[in-house]
């Protein structure tokens, strides 16, 4: 049995590290895989229940690369750059998060007279809810969403500033992620919108 696990799992140690016993921050990691593969679309929600469960209950390195093995997005049992906080701090310039990126667990924004833009059309979503804490004066917050992405701005308090929403896609999507942001925006705006699809199809100015 090992042997086969060494040959799926991809381990660096071999079969003899497969035996070692599994943290709580490893079951984590291999959560956040299957999240991201899900949704990818490499797994049915289904088969995302039944692996996170088996996850969360694994004692073995060995058993966690077993619900890893068939996907792509795990390297020697590490998930590439999900952080639990990031930070952007600017002054008077701009700064975008696109195609690609992880989205984290936190977003700390602390901004004066710049825009700040995360655009989550083709983020990789590893959690259930991103938590933006926003310091920001002047400029434009903009968040680009896709279906299944929500928006939650009830927390934050604005001063002189607009806050401009517009879902995304069919309201009978499940959530993937869950955007909440808290904390101030003054002399700004925060926009929230769907993906512009070309030119075909005119969109409001926001």
């Amino acid at each position: 049995m090992s042997g086969e696990l060494s040959r799926g799992g991809g381990a660096s140690g071999g079969a003899a590290s497969l035996e070692l016993r599994a943290s709580h921050a490893d079951r984590d990691r291999v959560v956040d895989v299957l999240r991201i593969a899900a949704g990818d679309g490499r797994l049915t929600s289904e088969e995302l229940d039944e692996r996170v469960e088996a996850a969360l209950s694994a004692r073995t390195m060995g058993e966690l690369a077993v619900l890893t093995a068939d996907l792509p997005s795990i390297a020697g049992g590490v998930v590439a750059e999900v952080k639990d906080v990031v930070r952007i701090e600017q002054r008077g310039g701009s700064a975008r998060r696109g195609d690609g990126w992880v989205v984290p667990r936190r977003l700390e924004i602390e901004s004066e007279w710049g825009d700040v833009t995360l655009d989550f059309t083709n983020a990789v979503i590893a959690h259930d809810t991103l938590h933006i804490d926003l310091d920001m004066r002047g400029g434009a917050l903009r968040l680009v969403t896709r279906p299944g992405v929500v928006v939650d701005t009830d927390a934050l308090v604005i001063g002189y500033a607009k806050i401009k929403s517009r879902p995304a896609g069919d309201p009978g999507v499940p959530v993937d992620l869950r955007v909440e942001i808290h904390g101030r925006m003054d002399f700004g705006r925060v926009v929230v919108r769907p993906q512009r699809r070309g030119f075909v199809r005119k969109a409001p100015t926001l």
